[in-house]
């Protein structure tokens, strides 16, 4: 893959929405907290598009694992066929604009074995500002054959998260002041991993939604001691926005590894090492 084309514009999914080989649209709106967004999906969607639900489809039972450990593979792969996808054909992800739903769908894909997956840079706020058609009618793809390789690639647990953050770079990717543990609205307690670095996903974007550009994020990442061949690994609260930096380092040219539990996993035993305030230790 080249730096960029783990995105796509909204002008540029045009042109391949009208071309011989349409990618397949998945539409994985989602809100932390929030309602289910199937019925935001069933009001206007992108013509085409097939609605999958981050916390039942991209996302096993919350419990010793985290709120949102990663689906059991045969289910996960048995959504993504209902929902059309094939090995051999380009997947398109999208949702409402804040692009956390989208990229843990790409990481799914990507890090399971789909070599075509792209996120639409801004979702569905950049394509109906671009003009683009959103339609209510009812989507029945033909069957997809896509199966998960067995595994996933670049993975860490918690053992590895702290090991990372040890010999390499590990970066949080909540806002600051649930890395700081001034606030913690959700886990046991606030705080990060030891040795982790503050780095925000809000960072990762302008006002509009839309990834910063290549070099702005590789400077970003380099300002936080990320370069070429540096072992990285990013977590968040449960694995969601964390998948959203793993694509921007992606975006930059630069590889990362997930740790899916992320916090949730991580301050649920209550035997792990539990760092506060603005210094990493």
């Amino acid at each position: 893959m080249t730096a960029t084309s783990a995105i796509l514009s909204a002008a540029g999914l045009r042109d391949e929405l009208a071309g011989s080989r349409p990618p397949v649209l998945l539409d994985v709106r989602w809100q932390l907290g929030g309602p289910d967004q199937r019925p935001a999906y069933e009001a206007g969607h992108l013509p085409g598009a097939v609605y999958v639900d981050l916390d039942r489809e991209l996302a096993g039972p919350a419990g010793s694992g985290g709120r949102h450990p990663l689906p059991d593979p045969e289910a996960f792969g048995a959504v993504m066929r209902r929902a059309g996808v094939s090995s051999g054909a380009p997947v398109v992800v999208y949702d409402g604009g804040q692009g956390w739903a989208a990229a843990r769908a790409w990481w799914l894909l990507r890090r399971t074995g789909h070599a075509d997956v792209r996120v639409l840079d801004g979702g569905l706020a950049a394509w109906t500002a671009a003009g683009g058609a959103v339609t209510a009618d009812r989507v029945t793809p033909a069957e997809g054959d896509f199966k998960p390789t067995p595994g996933v690639a670049g993975l860490l647990d918690a053992d590895g998260a702290a090991a990372r953050a040890r010999a390499g770079v590990l970066l949080d990717a909540r806002a600051g002041e649930r890395y700081r543990g001034e606030v913690e609205p959700i886990d046991p307690v606030g705080g990060h991993i030891p040795g982790a670095l503050s780095a925000p996903t809000t960072e990762n974007v302008g006002p509009d939604g839309r990834f910063l550009a290549a070099d702005a994020l590789r400077a970003r990442f380099t300002a936080l001691g990320v370069t070429d061949g540096t072992p990285v690994g990013v977590y968040c609260g449960s694995g969601v926005s964390g998948a959203h930096q793993v694509l921007a380092l992606e975006v930059a040219g630069l590889d990362a590894d997930l740790y899916a539990g992320s916090w949730s996993e991580w301050s649920a035993d209550p035997e792990r090492p539990v760092a506060t305030g603005p210094d990493p230790q």
